[in-house]
C-alpha cells in the first residue's frame, strides 16, 4: 500500500515533459473528475434540502378545507388547493367538489389538464359537437388528462369530487362567452 501511494506522490511531482501527452492527459482526466464529483454532491445536497421533511404536507380528507369555486365555474362547485397556486405558474393540485346533476359548459384550457376522479362520476364529451350522447363515462377511480385547446364538457352524476394537477396559472375559457359565469355578472 505505501508503494502505491509512493507511485501516486511521484506521478503528481514529475513534471510534464514535451511531448509527454500521457501525464497531461491523466491531470486534466483527474480535474474532470474531481470536478464531477463535486458538481454531483452539490446536486445530491440541494435535491435533498428540497424535499426536507419540514415541507410535507399531508390532507386527510377530513382535514380539507373546502371554499367556494372560483368565479370562472358555474355556481355550486367548491375548491380545495392542496398544492401551489393555480393562480400563478407553477404546478399545483386542487380538488373540486360538484353537487348532483353540476354542469360545466364547453370550454377549453390553455395548458393540459390531467384529473382523477375521487368519488361520484364525471362525464366528459369532446370534440366538435360535444354530443352528451358520446360522452365518457369516468367513474370513481379513474384518471384521464386532455391536451391544450381540447373542447370539452363536464357533469357529474351524484355529488363528485376530482382532483386536477396542472401547470398554473389555471384559466377557464368557454366555447361560448355567454356560458361564461364571469359574463353573467357583468350584466345589468
Amino acid at each position: 500500500m505505501s508503494k502505491q501511494r509512493s507511485n501516486i506522490a511521484n506521478f503528481a511531482e514529475q513534471p510534464a515533459k514535451p511531448g509527454n501527452n500521457s501525464h497531461f492527459m491523466k491531470s486534466i482526466v483527474g480535474s474532470v473528475v474531481v470536478i464531477l464529483f463535486a458538481t454531483a454532491f452539490s446536486l445530491m445536497r440541494s435535491s435533498a434540502e428540497e424535499t426536507h421533511p419540514g415541507d410535507m404536507h399531508l390532507y386527510p380528507a377530513a382535514s380539507i378545507e373546502w371554499k367556494a369555486g372560483p368565479a370562472a365555474l358555474p355556481p355550486g362547485a367548491k375548491m380545495a388547493v392542496l398544492e401551489g397556486d393555480p393562480t400563478k405558474e407553477g404546478p399545483f393540485v386542487v380538488r373540486f367538489q360538484f353537487p348532483e346533476g353540476y354542469h360545466i359548459p364547453p370550454h377549453t384550457h390553455p395548458k393540459t389538464e390531467r384529473v382523477t376522479v375521487i368519488s361520484g362520476t364525471l362525464y366528459l364529451a369532446t370534440g366538435e359537437a360535444l354530443d352528451r350522447n358520446s360522452a365518457k363515462k369516468l367513474p370513481a377511480g379513474s384518471f384521464g388528462y386532455w391536451p391544450a385547446g381540447m373542447k370539452h364538457t363536464a357533469w357529474s352524476e351524484g355529488e363528485t369530487v376530482i382532483q386536477l394537477h396542472g401547470i398554473g396559472p389555471w384559466q377557464i375559457n368557454y366555447v361560448n362567452p355567454a356560458d361564461d359565469p364571469r359574463n353573467a355578472k357583468k350584466s345589468p
